[in-house]
């Protein structure tokens, strides 16, 4: 266990340290988040009427889970690009816990899903959000996301091993995840939704996720018992896929990729 943590700490600093050295990726977690925040309160904003407060306040929620459930698209890239290199091959020569390698990638995730966090929330404050409930519970709801997060780098992981090219992974997820989203009280009223789509968005999780979120930042009423659900659902989404990408993981390196 010793050594399965101290490794997982090096390829998560390993995954860390080369982010500066990719301009493109920082781009992903800073300036891409503000581009879609400034889009939907300016271009769409006027047009959607949120109940109980300001689109800003209804926005960012909303726009945050949804960049952090895309925060392990470098997971998928970096999986895939290091299978194809070899790196995997390298990696089981060397006395490391195996598991080390996909728990140091998602491991890295959540320290750059913070990142987005913090640039996202920031950025809402400058167009007009604002918190309305307690410093706890603030803290509360970045610990959910991050969570959501997390179990959302395991599916990206599981893309990566699957996929043929990083373009491919990065496609497969995106097609995957995308839909999700904007089927979801992200950034319209789920109530403004077709019937079909509607009953579809009530058990999204992205759904019960940005509920539970908006209910813990801004007060925004739950339905339901959304916070814990929040936290069902990550858990169960990290229980199908974290050991999926594990067993990939082993049978790729068993084989040589």
């Amino acid at each position: 266990m010793r050594r399965l943590v101290s490794d997982t700490l090096v390829i998560a600093e390993r995954n860390l340290v080369r982010l500066p050295r990719a301009p493109e990726l920082l781009i992903a977690f800073t300036v891409q988040p503000i581009m879609f925040v400034l889009l939907f309160r300016y271009v769409f904003g006027g047009a959607i009427k949120v109940p109980n407060g300001s689109y800003a306040d209804f926005l960012i929620p909303g726009i945050v889970v949804q960049n952090i459930a895309f925060g392990g698209f470098v997971t998928a890239i970096g999986l895939n690009e290091d299978v194809h290199k070899g790196l995997i091959d390298r990696f089981r020569s060397l006395p490391m816990a195996r598991p080390a390698v996909l728990a140091g990638r998602t491991l890295a995730d959540i320290v750059t899903n913070f990142l987005s966090v913090i640039v996202l929330v920031v950025t809402g404050l400058i167009i007009g959000f604002s918190f309305h409930t307690s410093v706890l519970d603030a803290i509360v709801g970045v610990a959910l996301l991050l969570l959501f997060g997390y179990a959302f780098s395991w599916v990206f992981a599981f893309v990566g091993l699957l996929t043929s090219s990083p373009e491919s992974a990065n496609s497969v997820a995106f097609i995957a995840v995308f839909p999700l989203t904007f089927i979801s009280s992200a950034f319209v009223p789920v109530s403004s939704m077709p019937s079909v789509l509607r009953a579809f968005a009530k058990v999204n999780p992205f759904t019960i996720t940005v509920d539970a979120v908006r209910h813990l930042w801004i007060g925004y009423p739950a339905a339901g018992n959304n916070i814990w659900g929040a936290a069902v659902w990550s858990v169960v989404i990290m229980a199908v896929f974290a050991p999926l990408a594990v067993a990939r993981y082993r049978r790729m390196a068993a084989r040589g990729g």
